[in-house]
């Protein structure tokens, strides 16, 4: 039996070649990376943050290859320094990785409180009459609430004893910084939390009292006992009032 085929068949099969080709052609635009030029892009990625640290390259190699171990998998979180410090070798390198660290926080620290004045004054202008929940709670700056010469006031939700208690305290003219611990990072749940027990705006804008997400602090400083807590630092420790 003779074989048929066709003039449509026959080009096909003419094209297939090029077809196979045209697909394993790499899309225009694209552009294949080769691993020399990936390993040199990453190893300048690591002197950058080696340097933004005030590390040296093979002190940051060092901080990855311990991230790589049981630190990393129980404190995935913590940064350059503190790992370093945790495991060094010697005093001088514990030292040498405490006060990088010290330094760091200074510099931190200073850039968020010149946030926060700028913050403060936009605030003032735009909502002079809206309760300000204090952004240095969630940016983990420290703030007058742990001061020891100030009140913290701690309450939560559909709790009106702690109502009662934010009352009198304002009530008897107290400077506090008030956290509500299930706030859930919503500034309008503190707002309006605040508003429902009459914290006065001129007081929040004096910084009389302030308003904060708690952000972990009432579990962090230890004191036992039900809710609401007025906590003062005595001696070191905080203790209810």
């Amino acid at each position: 039996m003779r074989s048929h085929i066709t003039p449509v068949l026959a080009a096909l099969i003419a094209l297939a070649p090029v077809l196979a080709l045209a697909q394993t052609a790499p899309a225009t635009g694209f552009r294949i990376v080769s691993s020399q030029e990936r390993m040199t892009n990453d190893t300048a990625l690591d002197e950058r943050l080696a340097k933004d640290w005030g590390l040296k390259p093979e002190e940051w190699t060092r901080y990855q290859q311990l991230m790589q171990g049981p630190l990393g998998i129980y404190s995935p979180n913590l940064d350059p320094l503190t790992v370093l410090g945790i495991e060094a070798r010697d005093e001088e390198e514990r030292r040498r990785y405490a006060e990088l660290q010290v330094q760091a926080e200074a510099r931190r620290v200073e850039k968020l409180l010149t946030y926060q004045r700028a913050y403060d004054a936009a605030w003032q202008r735009l909502y002079p009459n809206l309760l300000r929940v204090d952004m240095r709670a969630s940016s983990g700056l420290p703030q007058s609430s742990l001061q020891p010469t100030r009140l913290a006031v701690f309450v939560k939700e559909n709790c009106p004893a702690c109502e009662r208690r934010v009352r009198q305290l304002q009530t008897e003219g107290a400077e506090f910084d008030l956290y509500l611990v299930d706030s859930r990072q919503e500034d309008a749940r503190v707002r309006q939390w605040a508003e429902r027990v009459g914290i006065e705006p001129d007081k929040v804008r004096d910084r009389a009292i302030t308003l904060n997400h708690d952000n972990g602090r009432w579990l962090a400083i230890g004191v036992q006992g039900e809710l609401p807590a007025v906590v003062r630092e005595v001696g070191g420790q905080w203790q209810r009032l």
